[in-house]
């Protein structure tokens, strides 16, 4: 009978240190801005997008005023 609880409480142990994080697919995106001669202009800050938001933000086009290109660029 204690084999089988210390079996159950290892178990246990085991499954609740898995981190459920570990198993979505995350990237680091920032925003760029590039030129006409796709030089880079402005690098933005590196966020780390999961899930949903991930899908939100490699789903974004690129949107492009007088010549000036801004996109998102995940890696």
């Amino acid at each position: 009978m204690k084999r089988k609880l210390l079996f159950a409480i290892c178990l246990l142990c085991m499954t609740v240190s898995f981190h459920s994080c570990e198993l979505e697919n995350c990237k680091v995106c920032q925003q760029n801005t590039y030129d006409q001669n796709n030089n880079l202009i402005n690098e933005g800050s590196e966020s780390e997008y999961c899930g949903a938001s991930l899908l939100r933000v490699e789903a974004t086009p690129p949107t492009t005023v007088l010549g000036v290109t801004t996109k998102w660029e995940c890696r």
